[in-house]
């Protein structure tokens, strides 16, 4: 399975989002939306608990504006499109590391241009970062050196101090050491998701949720693991947005 790249619109005009969301659909399938939001609010939320590749992001909210919400993170890993009727927000959009920024109504060249330069920035960070965007796969450090694994193969990884185990499809396991965060901030954007800190499993790989106090996950190999309390609203929110 090829994983989509997310993106996520926050706009305070219900028309705007299903624009912007249709552009997508007919001219980049390879993008999947994942959240939409009207608010400083509901984006914050949202965006303190996930990543997203791609954030269009209208500068006027209905509670406030879009470098109000950018004020609130030390830093968001996403490339940002700012959305705005008026120009004078062009400069201050820039400041605020914008990728590009666009001007409503929105011109549909301007917005395929827009979409092909931060699919470009994201193709050269996957790139750096370790795993690239075509071939989707990651690198494992080992004492002999590495492995390139495909992420689509992980079925989850579990942490044991400093330390953090791979369980493949193929039954096979690898064991870097790496903490599991290092990697969660990696994998996160392929939907993985960390139900408990000892655990981070591939949502591809999910095969059922038993309800409980937290729950519990059965993985495709067979693994039973328990979902933390205070991850349970997250996780199943979570499994809501997948297709």
């Amino acid at each position: 399975m090829k994983t989509k790249i997310q993106a996520c619109i926050i706009d305070d005009e219900q028309d705007g989002r299903d624009y912007i969301a249709l552009l997508l659909e007919n001219e980049f399938p390879e993008i999947q939306i994942t959240f939409q939001a009207s608010s400083v609010e509901e984006a914050y939320i949202f965006l303190s608990k996930n990543s997203t590749d791609i954030l269009f992001l209208d500068v006027q909210l209905t509670d406030g504006t879009a470098f109000d919400l950018l004020s609130k993170f030390k830093e968001i890993d996403s490339q940002i499109i700012f959305i705005t009727a008026f120009e004078n927000f062009a400069i201050q959009a820039i400041k605020s590391s914008a990728a590009d920024y666009l001007l409503k109504p929105i011109r549909k060249m301007d917005f395929i241009i827009a979409v092909n330069k931060v699919l470009e920035n994201i193709k050269k960070t996957k790139s750096i970062s370790g795993h690239s965007l075509n071939d989707n796969k990651i690198s494992l450090p080992t004492l002999q050196g590495f492995k390139l694994t495909n992420i689509s193969d992980i079925i989850r990884c579990e942490a044991d101090s400093s330390y953090t185990t791979f369980y493949l499809t193929d039954k096979t396991k690898i064991i870097v050491s790496k903490t599991l965060h290092e990697f969660e901030e990696q994998l996160v954007k392929y939907n993985f998701f960390r139900i408990h800190h000892k655990h981070l499993i591939n949502l591809v790989h999910l095969k059922e949720y038993i309800k409980g106090k937290g729950g519990q996950v059965v993985m495709a190999d067979q693994s039973v693991l328990d979902v933390s309390v205070r991850k349970r609203n997250d996780f199943l929110s979570r499994i809501e947005l997948l297709e």
